[in-house]
């Protein structure tokens, strides 16, 4: 059936797919993770019965998402080893160890106190209980952590050696490998997307509700919430992502250049090319509407300043400018998109119409699903914006994969497709279910029970224990 497909480009798509699916709920996690820290925090401070109900609804929700997470995350582990399984052991003495150090803080982490989280009202005191949620928050922080300094490294690696066997090795301070040129601007940028996308997803599910009872306090609760974070957080988003790309423009100039779509040079100023069809064969973008002088206003902080263009690339050594020119655009489209609606929801809390905005109400659940496209059009762009190589500059794809033939890597593309759309189609569509079902009204709080002697916690003289109504 596959037959004369080429092997890498089938294995290509096959991690892309995985990796997609995957990307989406660390994404909603690590954000929701912090949400759900936040309400229980404002809960222990104020005593409102809202907070605890959104609590409790949210729980549910990030229990599916975290799941879903562990599962197609172990599927991207064992891809390494069977589709690229020459990347592994070229690379194995250092990203291994970057896995490890994940597994042996984050994965530790949340998996002693997710099982208090969840199942731990009523069995511990209040404060253990809330301590058990931000050590869960805390990893999935660190998580990130670990897994974007791995992916750093393969952007912009540093502190290595190539070893006899043709192994990258630590060569002096491990200091160096982890905190590699571009993954402070990574983390920062990739752990903001985190949390907007939980915000617009929170901001989504109570304007949904809002506009069929805007009187619903859990509504609104969520809605003021998620409204300050998309407010005051996509401009720092925006900032960061300028800084990642002046980042990204020192170590890795002709993912720049793609994601610009400038084939030439500008010795005098470049323009920025708003949109066009990039044409990597003529080498010129066409029918291109462009500013001009902006793009480098952009890239250098200077109208005037010169712009290297992909004509000072091999060919050989450019990615595919296409894929990289429009996941780009996407992402910046999307967050004008997110700023757009945290300003007017700013005007709307000014003008005192927050909770009775039906049009604002209808573009912010519009808004829900474009933190996950966001983060993927991201992905795609730091991703496809590194080839030709998996270590950049210095391993190509080409001499990462498996010695495998097209049909092997075909079929089992083909079963991840069907698995992945049943199963994780079936979850996503019971948190959809669980989201317009709405917060119950008169959930029970979180209680604490009489003293657990075997597990030392014992209530302080400050603490009261509640009984069950």
């Amino acid at each position: 059936m596959f037959e004369g497909f080429d092997p890498v480009i089938l294995a290509r798509i096959q991690f892309a797919f995985t990796v997609s699916f995957h990307f989406i709920f660390p994404s909603f996690s690590i954000g929701l993770a912090s949400y759900l820290m936040v309400l229980e925090g404002l809960w222990l401070r104020t005593g409102r019965e809202t907070f605890i109900n959104l609590y409790r609804f949210w729980l549910k929700i990030f229990a599916i998402a975290f799941a879903m997470g562990v599962v197609s995350g172990i599927v991207l582990s064992y891809q390494f080893g069977t589709n690229w399984s020459v990347f592994s052991d070229k690379t194995g003495p250092v990203i291994g160890p970057l896995m490890a150090y994940e597994v042996l803080t984050a994965f530790f982490l949340e998996a002693g106190f997710l099982g208090v989280m969840l199942f731990g009202a009523g069995r511990v005191s209040k404060g253990m209980h809330f301590g058990a949620t931000c050590m869960v928050a805390l990893g999935t922080f660190i998580s990130a952590f670990w897994i974007l300094s791995a992916n750093s490294w393969m952007q912009t690696p540093t502190g290595y050696a190539i070893n006899a066997h043709g192994q990258f090795v630590p060569a002096g301070s491990w200091i160096d490998v982890i905190f590699n040129p571009s993954f402070p601007y990574r983390l920062v940028h990739t752990v903001i997307a985190a949390y907007l996308t939980t915000a617009l997803a929170v901001g989504a599910a109570a304007a949904w509700h809002l506009l069929r009872d805007k009187s619903d306090p859990h509504a609104r609760t969520m809605f003021s919430m998620a409204m300050w974070m998309a407010a005051l957080v996509t401009p720092i988003q925006i900032l960061a992502g300028d800084q990642h790309g002046l980042n990204t423009l020192k170590y890795q100039p002709q993912k720049v250049l793609a994601m610009e779509g400038h084939f030439d040079s500008h010795p005098h100023g470049a323009p920025l090319i708003l949109v066009g069809l990039p044409n990597q064969k003529a080498k010129r973008v066409d029918y291109a509407v462009e500013i001009p002088k902006l793009g480098s206003l952009i890239l250098k902080h200077d109208i005037n300043a010169p712009v290297a263009g992909l004509d000072t690339i091999p060919d050989d050594r450019e990615p595919p400018v296409a894929i990289v020119f429009w996941s780009f655009r996407i992402m910046v489209g999307l967050g004008t998109l997110m700023l757009v609606l945290g300003l007017w929801s700013l005007f709307a809390r000014f003008r005192g119409k927050l909770y009775d905005w039906p049009l604002l109400h209808r573009f912010a659940l519009l808004m829900g699903p474009t933190g996950f496209i966001a983060v993927i059009a991201g992905w795609v762009t730091t991703e496809c914006g590194r080839q030709p190589y998996t270590v950049y500059n210095l391993l190509r794809t080409t001499q990462s994969a498996s010695p495998l033939a097209a049909p092997a890597v075909g079929t089992s593309l083909v079963a991840f497709v069907l698995v992945y759309c049943f199963v994780f189609g079936f979850g996503v569509w019971y948190i959809l279910k669980l989201i317009a079902k709405g917060v119950e009204h008169h959930e029970p709080p979180l209680e604490e029970s009489a003293p657990i002697r075997t597990a030392g916690i014992v209530p302080g003289p400050h603490q009261q224990v509640e009984k069950a109504p």
